[in-house]
């Protein structure tokens, strides 16, 4: 099945991605660490989301600021050159004025295009974590699909979200949820989040068995563990 192509609406301040799906009856809107995202039917007009969003404006604006204001202050200027990093490598990336396009990896740059004239530094922002969490939803369920025989269980489903202080959680049914910011850190890392929160299948606690558990499955996970709480400041778009 052919991925569809990415919409993106001009919000007159921010811009919203437009996300069709079969399982929407009715619109609805979502914010997520500042970044906008319009779920709707299928087969809905394009015009009927511009309306929702003229309606809707000042409440989203409105939403932004709260998230921006809930969120650590960022050293990023989000200028061309700066390195952002993905699974432990450094990308510089390159900003060019065009149509708002989704963010893309080509040789060896994060090449995003934002309309001239736009509060450029937080429309690149939401970019780039739109981004990362669509790598850390392929990437991540592609881990899932790989670890989980090796584990032993098979999750209810899996998610992506935005959590302040943790990598993952595996929910009470069966459901893992993981924070989109682990794509940032080295691949064997990215690996023992998804092995930590599979065992979790196993032993919904932190006993010696649950370590015993991942132990059996990736050996040097302490280093893994140890680079992630001395570097996890760090992991911030």
């Amino acid at each position: 099945m052919a991925v569809p192509k990415p919409e993106y609406r001009d919000g007159n301040g921010f811009i919203a991605e437009v996300i069709r799906t079969d399982r929407r009856k009715t619109a609805g809107i979502r914010i997520e660490d500042g970044a906008v995202s319009v779920l709707i039917p299928a087969t809905l007009p394009i015009e009927r989301v511009d309306a929702l969003l003229k309606a809707k404006r000042q409440w989203i604006k409105e939403k932004i600021v709260l998230h921006q204001q809930a969120r650590p202050v960022s050293q990023k200027q989000f200028v061309s050159g700066e390195a952002f990093s993905y699974l432990g490598r450094n990308y510089r990336l390159k900003v060019e004025k065009g149509a708002f396009q989704s963010v893309k990896l080509l040789n060896g740059r994060l090449l995003v295009t934002n309309p001239k004239g736009k509060d450029q530094p937080q429309m690149i922002r939401h970019a780039l974590v739109r981004w990362y969490r669509r790598q850390a939803d392929q990437k991540l369920k592609e881990k899932v699909k790989r670890f989980a025989p090796v584990v032993g269980v098979q999750p209810a489903g899996m998610g992506i979200k935005t959590f302040k202080s943790r990598w993952g959680s595996c929910t009470a049914k069966g459901r893992l949820e993981f924070n989109w910011r682990i794509m940032m850190a080295p691949n064997r890392c990215v690996d023992y989040v998804v092995v930590h929160e599979l065992c979790h299948l196993i032993r919904h606690d932190h006993s010696p068995e649950f370590w015993q558990a991942i132990a059996r499955i990736m050996p040097d996970y302490r280093q893994c563990r140890e680079w992630l709480r001395e570097n996890a400041s760090q992991l911030r778009v």
